[in-house]
């Protein structure tokens, strides 16, 4: 056996080079040329720039508005014809929370 006839165990691997960014070549995932190819480059969207600008709403906003429960006037009046308390008529008619508007 001569040195010619030798073969690897395993395929030739060329070395990995370091620090090179993602993917391989050239950008290595860094983009173009310019403002975006630096170190340290973080633009903001112009979007949120607008958003700044706008003045924050202050204080307690309660989103899910429910509409008011419209009850009629003799669903209103008890069976002696007095006028209840509106907590009286959520019992009677099974209401839970919200605005009672009396028509």
């Amino acid at each position: 056996m001569q040195i010619h006839n030798l073969k690897r165990e395993h395929k030739n691997k060329k070395d990995r080079l370091v620090g090179r960014g993602g993917k391989h070549a050239k950008t290595s995932g860094r983009g173009g040329k310019g403002q975006t190819a630096r170190a340290g480059n973080k633009r903001r969207p112009e979007l949120r720039d607008i958003i700044k600008k706008l003045p924050k709403n202050r204080g307690y906003q309660f989103k899910s508005v429910r509409k008011p429960f419209l009850v009629s006037k003799e669903k209103a009046l008890s069976k002696e014809g007095k006028v209840e308390t509106f907590s009286e008529i959520r019992k009677r008619l099974a209401i839970k929370g919200g605005h009672i508007k009396i028509k």
